[in-house]
């Protein structure tokens, strides 16, 4: 044993470290706390192949048995992340954050292996099958979507999920198991902050209201989804229905003037467009006005003598860019405007149909909303602001702290520690179990005719910055949401080969006889595909029809009978090509026996806390009231010890605490 190992065997006990050396793990984003897990999964051995195993040499295990950590992300590295991603430096700037991250952290242990991947998660290349490859997948994600998918794709294979994040000094850890605890779509997130159309179009007072404008409304117009689409703006009872009308007749404008992407005149058209006509037309509403003042209007032509050519005023803007701490002139605006205008055109021009989309690390998008939003905010007499505090404001970001991103990677990975030493699951690199392992059949499990809490004892932790007396606080796991849409319908696959001519109908006879539907629906990603009452679908074939895509396509059956069962959520793939005379050449659906218990069922037995799996053994009700009276004891010890408090000193008052914080980000 290495002597970097020792003090981890001591810590760990011999079989948890020979299970964690050996294990396969995911770690999605190699962001801020990406960064940190993977440096600490590192330094813990996680993912070390010894160069012959049983008898292997390492060679010659395939990839999805082979023990190692893959990183997954999509990002370059930026200037504004070294300050809290200590894996890179100045010159890996512009460099995928994945391999940069892998080549750092394999200094620290060059045992461990690494296969960094820079690629985007909803990418097809990472479905279910990819996932299943896993013993435990990490989250170190930044936004909401990506969260919710890596949560549904670590439902329907079935591996544990640890889920983290931070805001500010406050940092978060969930522990998700299919079946066994809550998943991140369990409890509601607060909606994302809309703002009247009207507010954004004709009246901003604010800067975020530019920056909103800018974002959600021009540059979706220029280069994307049109404004209707997006969530940051919607109508409202406030909004003025004759307003909106010619709002929308600007937007049909602003999208004539596209035909022009590519010519010199395109940036001078769209500035005109939007800072002169447009401006002009609300200046002429008078009521308007009567307790505001009016917007200034801009012509580009007023610029005309500093511009000689449109490539100098491009370049000047590229070079005004790299400042975005500085708070640029309104000359400055237009050249960065320019230049982003010129850059995101060429993008758009070289992948038609292809929209683009506003990324605060994408640097053409972010110049282009920061210098169009400062422009609108001289227009409406708002102070300007840096492109630096723009970013912030148009990616929503709250400023990350180094030592939160710290404190709640060591916590994720602790819980990994937790997870793997009660996982009753078949590991899925090369290391075979050596003790046994009973399935859990509540809040408790066995393990070597030991009792203990499911998932190894996890539990959600919290990093809370209003007590320095107590920064880390913890609550235990708590049973799945009955009707949460995402957990509590049961997952299954249906494949299908990529030359099948399969239609409609051959699915609904497969549910008819296979598993006994009558009543029921089926829902994909285009929508509702097939009800009783909508059959005109049922001759078109899944694959041209668009019903299956390869990758992370999913389709939903839906029980409609009276004594409905769950929902079945269909994880579709693609098998190898097959000839008619295959037995296999029409749909399959895994795994052979799929139990569908009913709605009714599922809700009382959530109800009475009964986290079963398939697997489950013993006797439920026994270990629900021993955990019950555990949970009882505890609160009465905690009273007791309150009031022996109280009683040597009769001056302390305690106030009760408002509970852990539930963090998104």
């Amino acid at each position: 044993m290495q002597r970097r190992d020792r003090g981890i065997a001591q810590s760990l006990g011999l079989p948890l470290t020979k299970r964690v050396k050996e294990s396969r793990v995911l770690l999605v984003g190699a962001g801020g706390i990406g960064c940190e897990v993977l440096k600490n999964l590192v330094c813990s051995g996680f993912g070390s192949l010894p160069q012959y195993y049983g008898g292997e040499i390492a060679s010659e295990i395939s990839d999805m048995r082979r023990p190692e950590i893959v990183v997954v992300d999509m990002d370059t590295i930026d200037l504004s992340n070294l300050n809290r991603q200590f894996l890179f430096r100045k010159q890996h700037i512009k460099k995928y954050k994945a391999l940069v991250a892998k080549e750092t952290a394999s200094q620290f242990n060059p045992s461990v292996n690494i296969d960094a991947q820079s690629g985007n998660i909803f990418d097809d290349k990472y479905d279910v099958a990819f996932f299943e490859g896993f013993d435990l997948v990490f989250n170190a994600l930044d936004n909401l979507a990506a969260r919710r998918h890596v949560n549904k794709m670590c439902l329907a294979a079935d591996v544990p999920l640890i889920e983290s994040g931070t805001t500010g000094f406050n940092g978060q850890v969930q522990a998700i198991k299919k079946g066994v605890t809550e998943c991140y779509d369990c409890n509601p997130k607060p909606a994302q902050k809309s703002f009247p159309i009207c507010t954004i179009r004709s009246t901003p007072s604010q800067p975020i209201h530019c920056i909103v404008w800018a974002k959600s409304y021009l540059f979706p117009e220029l280069f994307g989804t049109s404004e209707e689409d997006s969530a940051d703006v919607t109508v409202t009872e406030v909004d003025n229905v004759e307003e909106v009308a010619k709002l929308r007749i600007e937007a049909e404008a602003l999208k004539t003037i596209r035909g022009l992407m590519g010519k010199s005149e395109f940036a001078q058209a769209v500035f005109d467009k939007v800072f002169r006509d447009d401006i002009e037309r609300l200046r002429g509403m008078e009521e308007m006005w009567l307790s505001r003042r009016k917007p200034e209007v801009l012509c580009f032509e007023q610029f005309a003598p500093s511009m000689d050519k449109s490539e100098d005023v491009v370049e000047r803007g590229r070079a005004l860019a790299m400042k975005d701490q500085a708070i640029w002139s309104l000359a400055e605006n237009l050249a960065v405007f320019s230049s982003a205008v010129d850059a995101l055109s060429n993008r758009t021009l070289a992948s038609p149909g292809t929209p683009l989309e506003f990324d605060k690390d994408d640097k053409d998008t972010l110049d282009f909303v920061a210098s169009a939003a400062n422009l609108r905010s001289h227009v409406f007499g708002i102070p300007l602001n840096s492109e630096w505090e723009i970013k912030q404001m148009a990616g929503n970001i709250i400023p990350a702290i180094a030592t939160s991103n710290a404190l709640t990677a060591s916590l994720s990975v602790l819980e990994a520690f937790k997870i793997m030493r009660g996982a009753s699951f078949e590991q899925k690199g090369v290391s075979k179990l050596t003790i046994s392992h009973v399935a859990p059949t509540h809040n408790y499990m066995v393990t070597n005719g030991k009792e203990g809490f499911m998932l190894g004892g996890s539990k959600m932790v919290f990093l809370n910055s209003r007590s320095t007396e107590r920064m880390i606080t913890t609550q235990n796991l708590v049973p799945p949401q009955p009707d949460c849409a995402v957990c509590s319908p049961v997952y299954a696959k249906l494949r299908i080969p990529s030359n099948s001519s399969a239609t409609l109908q051959d699915l609904v006879t497969l549910l008819q006889e296979k598993l006994g539907y009558e009543d029921f629906s089926i829902q994909a990603d285009v929508g509702i595909i097939y009800d009783p009452d909508l059959e005109d679908n049922l001759e078109k074939g899944m694959i041209p029809a668009g019903y299956i895509k390869a990758g992370n396509g999913f389709l939903t059956v839906v029980d409609e009978g009276d004594e409905g069962r769950v929902d079945l959520v269909l994880s579709t793939s693609f098998t190898p090509n097959t000839t008619e005379a295959d037995p296999e050449s029409g749909l399959q659906l895994m795994p052979e026996e799929i139990s569908l218990p009913s709605k009714h069922k599922s809700v009382a037995e959530s109800n009475g806390q009964a986290m079963t799996t398939t697997e489950a053994t013993g006797d439920a009700s026994k270990v629900a009231a021993h955990f019950n009276a555990k949970r009882k004891r505890d609160a009465e010890e905690e009273v007791v010890g309150a009031k022996k408090r109280a009683k040597a000193d009769e001056e302390v008052m305690v106030v009760e605490d408002d509970g852990a914080i539930l963090l998104d980000d």
